[in-house]
């Protein structure tokens, strides 16, 4: 229980189906009153205050779980690393794997709990043939939040409930109101619940340190200089710093990152562009590893656009050709694959063509 309207009703809905429940906050910060408030986070002292207030309400018990070590190496630690490697990590899909479906679902169970129930929009459905449960979308497209949780594993899925995947968020937060809980309008978590003020590259700069670098046009002249190349990310447009307008007075993008040389790599929209790419990690969820390629839809970040495409296994990794290019695709982001409302599996992405060359592709770090 976040704090929040959607883990309040994921638990009173637990219990009306006549689960016996038990509220669980996570103490995620060593220091959580320097965690921002109000709709800017989710880990405050306040969140944890109207968590157990929820709970008083529906009537279960309520406990605070201190993880605040655990979230710093599987979470803090790897979003750290993930940026001094030029990659854009997606922090909450990481959470998923390692706290709450890991950590909390491994004690849980030692406890002699069944299951972790959350108030992710997402559903759950029975596999024709094997019976197991299937990861999908929810049926509010606008909030799915299935592309965060491709990540878990069979048996993850087969101790995981998520009882809003068949709701849209306005009737969630009619239901609170119903019910009587103080949260029903408690604005949403935004941004990256970690980091206090919303400004992610000083808080990669007090970690990392500034590490200046040049900043090269798509044909490697040298156009500008940065502080670090971990305050960039490929397709950002902004705060690029550059004194000088492209000859052709079009926008730059940042194209590559090249966190050995400190190298960031600015050029035009269409050298965002890619076809082919290659995720490492995969997992499957809603099939079994194909031995042959397959057709799906991917899904290349959060909320974003999904592309038809060819996919097949290459040894460990999972290859991903697009039928119409993608823009912007980000190394350590996840590439997520769906059959209409279903998902298949996923892959953290590793590698993608460099559309201005004949095949090669840009350098994973």
């Amino acid at each position: 229980m976040s704090g929040g309207v959607d883990s309040a009703v994921a638990a009173a809905r637990a219990v009306a189906a006549g689960h016996e429940v038990t509220g669980v906050h996570l103490a995620l910060s060593m220091n959580p009153s320097s965690y921002r408030s109000g709709a800017r986070g989710c880990c405050t002292l306040e969140d944890a205050r109207d968590a157990r207030r929820a709970a008083d309400v529906i009537g279960i018990p309520f406990y605070v779980w201190d993880l605040a070590q655990r979230f710093a190496a599987d979470v803090v630690d790897d979003f750290v690393a993930e940026y001094a490697r030029g990659n854009t990590p997606n922090p909450c899909l990481r959470c998923n794997e390692k706290i709450k479906f890991a950590a909390v679902l491994d004690r849980a169970v030692a406890l002699g709990f069944d299951a972790v129930c959350t108030g992710h929009h997402a559903r759950l459905v029975t596999g024709a043939a094997s019976g197991a449960p299937r990861l999908a979308r929810s049926v509010d497209l606008a909030k799915d939040q299935s592309y965060v949780l491709a990540v878990l594993n069979r048996a993850q899925l087969g101790r995981a409930m998520f009882p809003l995947g068949d709701s849209t968020k306005e009737q969630v937060r009619a239901e609170a109101a119903e019910r009587g809980l103080a949260v029903a309008d408690k604005p949403d978590s935004h941004d990256i619940c970690f980091i206090a003020d919303g400004d992610t590259r000083g808080f990669l700069r007090s970690r990392l340190g500034a590490a200046p670098g040049p900043i090269v046009d798509h044909d490697g002249r040298q156009i500008g200089r940065h502080e670090g190349s971990f305050g960039f990310t490929v397709g950002q447009r902004r705060g690029l710093g550059l004194g000088r307008p492209a000859p052709d007075g079009k926008p730059r993008y940042v194209i590559d990152i090249e966190p050995v040389s400190g190298t960031v790599r600015v050029g035009p929209a269409q050298a965002l562009d890619t076809h082919d790419i290659t995720a490492v990690r995969p997992v499957w969820t809603g099939c079994d590893p194909p031995y042959d390629p397959i057709e799906a839809v991917v899904q290349l970040r959060a909320h974003g656009e999904t592309y038809p495409a060819t996919c097949w296994l290459d040894g460990d990794s999972l290859r991903v050709r697009l039928h119409s290019p993608a823009r912007g695709v980000a190394r350590g982001q996840a590439a997520v694959l769906y059959a209409g409302e279903l998902v298949l599996g996923s892959g953290t992405i590793s590698e993608r063509l460099d559309p201005k060359d004949d095949g090669s592709t840009l350098s994973s770090h």
